[in-house]
C-alpha cells in the first residue's frame, strides 16, 4: 500500500496551477521553473508507478518471482511506452499534412489517441504514459502542433466531465470513515514530501534563492493524472485497492481547495504578482 500511496502522491494537477498563474498575469523566473515543474511531474508519476505498480502486485500475489526481475520488466513496460508514444507521434505529425478542414483534424486527432491507447493495451504497455509521450512528441515534432490540440477542446469538457463523474460513481460513501488515519497521513506526508523535496531539488540544482524556498507551494494540487492511476490501482487489488482510491478521491477535493490558494501565495512570496 505505501509504494502505492507513494507513487500517486508524486502526480501534480498542473490545471490548478496554470489558472492561478493566468488570472494574476504572472511572469519571471520562478514561474517558469514553476510551469515547467507540473508539465514534467504528471510524467514521472507515471513511471515511479509503473515500478511501484509491478512490484506492489509481486507481493500482493505472494510471487516467487525475484524483485529484480519485476522490477527489470516494469522498466521494458516504460520503455516500450515511451518509445510506441514517440514512433505513433511521429507517424502522427507526418501524415496530419493531409488533413485541413478542422472537422478532419478533430477526428484524426481524436482517432489516433484511441489508436495509440488500443495498441497499448494490446501490448500490455502503460495507457497514460504512451499517450502523454504521444502528446510530446506531437508538440517538439510539429511547428504548428496547437492545431491539434485547440480541435479538441470541444469535445473536452464533456469527456473532462465523464471522466470525473465516473470517478465519483467508484467511490463509496461508506468507506470514507475507514480512511481517517491513513488519510490524514497520506495529505500531511505528501505536503511535507512535496514542499522539502522541491526545496532540496532547488539546493542541489543552485537555483536562486527566492525559487526553491517557494516552489513547494506550487506543486500541492492533484487530480486527473492521480485518480487515473488509483483507479488502476482499484481494478487490480480487490483487498486495499477501494481503500487506496477512496483516499485519492477524498484528497484531491482538498487539495484542490487548498492548492490554488497556496500556488498564490507561493507566487507573492517569490515577487512575480503584485
Amino acid at each position: 500500500m505505501s509504494l502505492l500511496y507513494g507513487a500517486i502522491s508524486s502526480a501534480t494537477a498542473p490545471a490548478a496551477t496554470m489558472m492561478v498563474i493566468r488570472q494574476y498575469n504572472a511572469k519571471g523566473y520562478y514561474t517558469k521553473v514553476l510551469l515547467g515543474i507540473v508539465a514534467i511531474d504528471d510524467a514521472w508519476c507515471l513511471i515511479i508507478f509503473a515500478i511501484s505498480f509491478a512490484i506492489s502486485k509481486s507481493l500482493y500475489l505472494h510471487s516467487s518471482t525475484n524483485i529484480l526481475v519485476v522490477f527489470f520488466k516494469s522498466i521494458i513496460e516504460i520503455l516500450g511506452a515511451l518509445v510506441l508514444g514517440s514512433i505513433l507521434g511521429f507517424v502522427f505529425s507526418y501524415f496530419s499534412r493531409f488533413f485541413k478542414r478542422h472537422s478532419d483534424l478533430e477526428i484524426y486527432t481524436l482517432s489516433f489517441i484511441l489508436l495509440a491507447i488500443g495498441i497499448a493495451d494490446m501490448l500490455h504497455l502503460s495507457l497514460l504514459l504512451t499517450t502523454m509521450t504521444l502528446g510530446i512528441a506531437v508538440v517538439n515534432i510539429q511547428s504548428t502542433s496547437s492545431t491539434f490540440f485547440d480541435v479538441l477542446e470541444d469535445i473536452e469538457s464533456p469527456l473532462y466531465l465523464l471522466f470525473f463523474v465516473l470517478a465519483g460513481a467508484n467511490l463509496r460513501l461508506s468507506t470514507l470513515r475507514h480512511i481517517g488515519i491513513i488519510g490524514s497521513v497520506y495529505f500531511v506526508a505528501r505536503i511535507i514530501g512535496k514542499v522539502f523535496g522541491a526545496t532540496l531539488g532547488g539546493v542541489l540544482g543552485h537555483v536562486k534563492k527566492k525559487v526553491r524556498n517557494n516552489i513547494g507551494l506550487g506543486l500541492l494540487p492533484q487530480a486527473g493524472v492521480a485518480l487515473g492511476v488509483a483507479l488502476v490501482a482499484k481494478s487490480n487489488f480487490p483487498d486495499i485497492g477501494n481503500k487506496i482510491f477512496t483516499t485519492i478521491v477524498a484528497t484531491t477535493v482538498v487539495y484542490e481547495l487548498l492548492g490554488p490558494i497556496v500556488t498564490k501565495w507561493g507566487l507573492k512570496r517569490s515577487g512575480e504578482i503584485e
